[in-house]
């Protein structure tokens, strides 16, 4: 079978970490790309490293997409998807800007790109019952990966899920299924989900 991977894009508290899990308990081979992150806030899920490292990546071209979010840097490396790719692992990569979901199609394996949404009030009350501390700059940024959305409503995505209306293992199995089925993107109803 083609290499794959997913991109899980949407706003803080939609479910990526929640998917994430349910797809590793689906299938060992699901694994979390743990992306590189220079700065303050959570570490878990990431791999620590400098902002001067991240430059120096940068201009030595294995970067695949960088961005800057909650004060810190973040990078996604060639390097280590290959690494996941050669050991028969899907990584699983989280996004929360539409240009960075795009960007790491230019790696070349079978991407199934999936849109996880949900309304504010959702995302306050998980972002609340997390413990998360910066709920403001949390809900801040729903409302900035919302604007994203309507800014590129032509995007194809291979699955959009809201994730208040179904469990994390239904997600998780609706993944696999469009994974194993090679579903391509598709442009959607954008301005509908969060109009």
């Amino acid at each position: 079978m083609t290499p794959s991977g997913v991109v899980l894009y949407g706003p803080p508290g939609s479910g990526k970490d929640t998917v994430t899990a349910e797809l590793a308990r689906l299938r060992p081979e699901f694994v979390l790309f743990r992306r590189l992150k220079a700065g303050p806030g959570r570490t878990e899920g990431y791999r620590l490293t400098t902002a001067q490292r991240i430059e120096e990546l940068a201009l030595a071209g294995e970067l695949i997409y960088r961005n800057a979010r909650y004060g810190a840097e973040y990078a996604i490396d060639r390097g280590e998807l290959s690494a996941l790719i050669d050991a028969g692992l899907i990584p699983v990569l989280h996004m929360g800007q539409v240009v960075g979901a795009s960007a790491v199609e230019a790696f070349p394996i079978q991407w199934v790109k999936v849109l996880l949404w949900c309304p504010e009030e959702v995302t306050r009350d998980r972002c609340k019952r997390r413990g998360d501390k910066d709920l403001d700059a949390r809900l801040k940024v729903w409302h900035e990966t919302r604007q994203d959305l309507m800014d590129h409503a032509d995007q194809p995505w291979s699955l959009v899920i809201r994730t208040d209306r179904g469990s994390a293992a239904q997600a998780a199995q609706a993944i696999d299924d469009a994974r194993v089925a090679g579903t391509a993107g598709t442009p959607r109803d954008i301005r509908g989900l969060v109009g």
